[in-house]
């Protein structure tokens, strides 16, 4: 039987590199809870990279943590307002969530940055 700590070893052991590969195979292997928990604490060690808060992110969105998706991605919206892929997924996490009027103008933002313009 698995303790706490051995658990938390687990997830947390090796380089920050191992630890992103780790996480990128739970997260192609579906397993989203368990990329979370990888990525989590890498996040944690290197709050200013982009890429493992926004696989964090998509890893929260797909396994239903949608407060917890939302607060990576503001954080990364925040940063970076021209993310484009993170105000698309800050809107779609918004949409699942049943705040429509706010999710709006995330969504509306994201088609602009990837130059998806409404034909007139």
């Amino acid at each position: 039987m698995e303790t706490q700590g051995e658990t938390t070893t687990y997830y947390d052991h090796g380089t920050a590199a191992e630890r992103w590969e780790r996480a990128r195979l739970f997260f192609d292997a579906k397993d989203y809870a368990g990329a979370a928990r990888v990525l989590a604490g890498l996040v944690e060690e290197v709050p200013e990279q982009t890429g493992p808060r926004l696989l964090l992110a998509r890893a929260y969105y797909h396994s239903a943590q949608l407060r917890r998706a939302e607060a990576e991605l503001r954080t990364i919206v925040q940063r970076d307002p021209v993310e484009h892929y993170a105000r698309l997924m800050l809107g779609r996490t918004l949409q699942r969530q049943a705040r429509h009027e706010e999710a709006e103008r995330h969504l509306r933002i994201a088609s602009a940055l990837a130059g998806d313009f409404p034909e007139e």
